[in-house]
């Protein structure tokens, strides 16, 4: 899991980050990088303006050199481009599958970039408890939670029952109010009149 604390980065110069985003450009498109020569042709420079721009990178820790390969540069996870778009999300704080407990806020952030490109309206909690084992949901995974304006039965969703705790539970309204049932036998649903919901499990991440 990466943290919004990483490392500060010193500022890129404008020929700095052109190089950087010309080799991200070229890997992508090739599957390999280019040699000194290809960036001084695409940059209109020499290849020693080149090799300084490529040396201030690596010093910076955003490229490194593979040794004995020909096409050698290779962007690290530090890079950042103005193009990117934003893949950290905060962690609200932690929610419990198993009995309520307080709500809690927190102020960490984890990084989605592998599962999610547009967080918008997107936050994560840190499960606590085994009440949605049955879905795959475990103590210590993060649940993925999007903000919608309307729930549908089955979704699972983040509630806040009318004494102010917080659960994680699937959704089901009812005739006579709605049922936040768990997916682990041991437990018992939860029928409440009316529930707070504070978004729907879009997705999970375990740590390994």
């Amino acid at each position: 899991m990466s943290k919004s604390n990483r490392r500060q980065v010193r500022p890129l110069t404008p020929p700095q980050m052109e190089i950087l985003t010309f080799i991200r450009d070229y890997q992508h498109s090739h599957g390999y990088s280019p040699t000194m020569q290809e960036l001084a042709d695409a940059r209109g420079v020499s290849k020693v303006t080149v090799f300084e721009h490529i040396e201030a990178l690596v010093e910076k820790g955003l490229l490194r050199r593979l040794r004995h390969k020909a096409r050698s540069l290779e962007i690290t996870s530090r890079a950042q481009f103005p193009d990117d778009r934003p893949t950290l999300i905060p962690i609200g704080g932690r929610i419990a599958a198993g009995s309520p407990i307080e709500a809690v806020e927190g102020t960490e952030h984890l990084d989605l970039e592998s599962l999610f490109v547009t967080p918008h309206e997107r936050f994560v909690l840190e499960v606590q408890g085994d009440s949605m084992i049955d879905d795959h949901i475990r103590s210590g995974d993060f649940v993925v939670v999007e903000k919608r304006p309307q729930v549908r039965n089955g979704d699972t969703v983040v509630a806040v029952l009318p004494g102010g705790d917080a659960t994680l539970k699937k959704f089901y309204r009812e005739r006579n109010g709605v049922r936040l049932q768990p997916a682990n036998s041991a437990y018992k649903p939860i029928h409440v009149k009316e529930v707070d919901i504070q978004g729907v499990v879009i997705g999970v991440v375990r740590q390994c």
